[in-house]
């Protein structure tokens, strides 16, 4: 060891909300907390470091117009890193990107296999499309192919009905996610209107995501089945655009929109002080562009979530949750350096000064 090269950061180091430290060792691409005796070859990084950030709903190896190929999820992957997103919980991707897992200058993915909607009710080439008597088949598919996660299209436009209508039967709800729990994996659900909600939720959904129809007399059984949202505002912002574009064919769908809108901030609040877990996800891929986890962690303090909390839903906390480790005594060492306190300013974390991934400083 006395030969090998090491990383010293020092300054503050944010390892929980609770634990800073002054400095950490990387020690064969391991944070150590110890001096590495005899060390020579020592390069010195300074500032506040955070644990990697975490985007839980990001889509690597998704466009506009469906799967891309490698070269454009590579760019992805590679935005997101510059930003600091060194885990993402990659919420659906028509594309496989294992070949990601092979290359330790790439972010961490942990993947929910694609998306599973019902026909014609979500975005073309996005989605497995199917009905719902096959809908435990296909969970168990995506449930082995992924890891740990399952991803639903809970609702979507029924343009029968002209608004946003949910896409599946309570009782194949029910025994869709009884199947993923008994394989292993968690699940949840794109969801934007109200009269989804409860069935999943009461059929054992872990996660919710935008959760943007989740109302007052809905958040007491989301924290009392202890179910998780992952809001993305930073996608909620698109609404108006939308709903602008669906006025003449779909006007009470717009209407909706609308209003789903106008009380983001409200839902995300209520939810947040009724000790629902929130986490940061900004729903990169599709339309949206990557590299955007700050601007969500600064949507989360607008909505009025304490800064301190903002961190920790792309960070400690957002990582306990997806079951990986922070800064803890040898985990790999993935971190990002910033100038100054992000508790003191989360929109810091719009500035990285260094970013760290299995070790190695990205230049």
């Amino acid at each position: 060891m006395s030969d090998q090269a090491v990383l010293h950061v020092k300054g503050r180091v944010l390892v929980g909300p609770e634990d800073v430290r002054d400095e950490l060792w990387v020690v064969g691409g391991r944070v150590s907390y110890d001096r590495p005796a005899g060390a020579r070859d020592v390069r010195t990084v300074a500032g506040w470091a955070l644990p990697g950030l975490v985007d839980a709903h990001c889509h690597v190896g998704l466009g506009p117009h469906g799967p891309v190929d490698a070269a454009t999820a590579e760019k992805q992957a590679l935005t997101d890193r510059e930003a600091g997103t060194l885990l993402i919980r990659d919420a659906g991707s028509p594309s496989d990107t294992r070949w990601v897992d092979d290359r330790e200058d790439l972010p961490k993915i942990i993947r929910a296999g694609r998306h599973i909607a019902r026909t014609r009710r979500y975005i073309r080439n996005f989605a497995h499309e199917i009905e719902p008597g096959d809908l435990v088949a296909h969970v168990a598919q995506e449930a082995r192919r992924g890891d740990g996660w399952v991803k639903l299209v809970g609702d979507w436009i029924d343009r029968d009905l002209g608004d946003l209508a949910p896409s599946w039967p309570r009782d194949s709800v029910e025994a869709a996610i009884a199947e993923a729990h008994r394989l292993g994996a968690r699940v949840t659900a794109h969801c934007f209107a109200e009269n989804s909600l409860q069935d999943l939720v009461e059929a054992g959904i872990d996660c919710v995501e935008h959760a943007t129809g989740l109302t007052d007399d809905l958040i007491p059984l989301f924290a009392s089945r202890g179910v998780a949202i992952v809001p993305t505002l930073v996608n909620i912002a698109t609404f108006p655009q939308l709903a602008a574009g669906g006025d003449a064919k779909f006007p009470r769908w717009s209407a909706h929109m609308r209003r789903l809108h106008e009380r983001r901030y409200d839902t995300v609040r209520g939810a947040y002080d009724a000790g629902i877990p929130v986490y940061v996800g900004t729903d990169a891929g599709g339309s949206l562009a990557h590299g955007l986890v700050a601007d969500e962690v600064a949507e989360l303090v607008t909505a009025g979530i304490p800064p301190l909390d903002a961190l920790a839903a792309t960070s400690w906390a957002a990582r306990v949750w997806l079951g990986r480790p922070g800064l803890e005594e040898g985990a790999p060492a993935d971190l990002v350096v910033y100038e100054s306190d992000p508790r003191a300013d989360v929109r810091v974390l719009a500035s990285p000064r260094r970013v760290v991934l299995n070790g190695q400083v990205v230049e």
